[in-house]
């Protein structure tokens, strides 16, 4: 099982660096931003507990985007030159941007509003856009396609061009999801960890069990070609894997500075590369329909924000939520932040093992190893 080490040093490798550089980034970065006044105005109708958090630095997300950048640095070098790679370093990073314009907007004005929605969608979709058409033009070598796989049935179904503002809604959408996920300390980095630890343990475990085969050496020791004798026979390391290691790393490096209480806040310049790198990584491994699941509170948190705004003009000012997005209306029931943050990020966790465990016994039912 000689893929086994081959996985493991990648991935680890890839972890650590981005943990490491974030965390001494975020370190450096605290001071700085302090001395620079780059600090958070707490929103005026935001829960009363979070007064206390007024002048805490924000724009941590630099910390995030250099760990990830810093991982990627290291995969080229140590695995060769990977343009999809730096493509979805580019969506990252892209959106980091979008999301440090307006952070600084909202810095140098010292009011909560930056870029208008306008602008941010704006941005949001002609950077979606350029992604798209480079990974139908030159993704995975010019052989991306315009297919998508339906997760569990794993057929595959031609979307044709439709599958360009495919892609820019899921860019979008998760992106947007994310970024209101970030209300609490450690609740974004905490789920996007969970969700980006998901992923590159798919490939891995999922990849590898799907790699056996029976082999015809080994067959009449077993008493003949019929027997089913099952043998790793190796698989490739993906280096979306890699990526989304990086993600995870950087997630947790950064939340060494951002539990509670917070010492620095990520901003729109984390959360939205988190989303955007999220949503990359998902696309580029062809396991996109997979997001809305092992997302599903980045999902839970939009749909609140939908129902409360439909709510207030349908309903003449009536709202269904204490507040949204939702981990503010848990806080307003009378549970701490803390217990908040934890129990979503659990929730996430479960949720994520869940799917994961559901889709490797498929995997072994597929390649015959076990039967149901």
């Amino acid at each position: 099982m000689n893929y086994g080490t081959a996985v493991t040093t990648d991935f680890i490798a890839s972890l650590i660096i981005a943990f490491t550089v974030t965390a001494l980034v975020t370190w450096r970065l605290i001071p700085e931003l302090k001395r620079l006044q780059t600090v958070q105005n707490i929103y005026e109708d935001a829960p009363e507990s979070h007064r206390k958090k007024q002048g805490t630095p924000t724009m941590g997300g630099i910390a995030l985007i250099c760990g990830i950048l810093a991982s990627v640095a290291y995969m080229e070098i140590s695995s060769g030159f990977n343009t999809d790679l730096l493509a979805c370093m580019a969506v990252t990073a892209g959106f980091g941007l979008i999301g440090f314009i307006d952070d600084y907007t909202k810095v140098a004005k010292r009011r909560n509003k930056g870029l208008t929605p306008r602008q941010k969608l704006a941005l949001q979709i002609a950077l979606s856009l350029a992604f798209a058409f480079y990974l139908i033009v030159f993704g995975d070598g010019g052989s991306f396609g315009t297919d998508i796989i339906i997760p569990f049935a794993w057929i595959s179904v031609d979307m044709g061009w439709i599958i360009i503002p495919y892609i820019v809604f899921i860019i979008v959408a998760m992106t947007n999801a994310v970024n209101l996920t970030d209300g609490l300390d450690g609740l974004c980095a905490g789920t996007s960890g969970a969700v980006s630890i998901f992923y590159p343990g798919l490939l891995i475990c999922a990849g590898a069990i799907l790699t056996w085969r029976v082999d015809p050496l080994l067959a009449p020791a077993f008493g003949g070609v019929d027997e089913p004798v099952y043998a790793p026979v190796g698989m490739e390391i993906h280096p979306q894997s890699e990526f989304f290691a990086a993600i995870a790393g950087a997630c947790l490096g950064f939340l060494l500075f951002n539990r509670h209480p917070a010492k620095i806040f990520m901003g729109d310049t984390g959360s939205l590369a988190l989303g955007g790198a999220i949503a990359a990584g998902a696309i580029w491994s062809k396991a996109e329909l997979l997001l809305p699941i092992a997302g599903v509170l980045f999902v839970l948190e939009a749909l609140s924000v939908i129902i409360q705004v439909l709510s207030y003009r349908l309903r003449h000012g009536k709202r269904v939520f204490k507040m949204a997005p939702l981990h503010h209306h848990f806080e307003l029931s009378g549970w701490k932040e803390t217990k908040v943050v934890g129990r979503f990020t659990a929730f996430t966790v479960i949720v994520c093992a869940v799917l994961f465990a559901a889709l490797i016994i498929q995997a072994y039912v597929t390649a015959g190893i076990v039967q149901i």
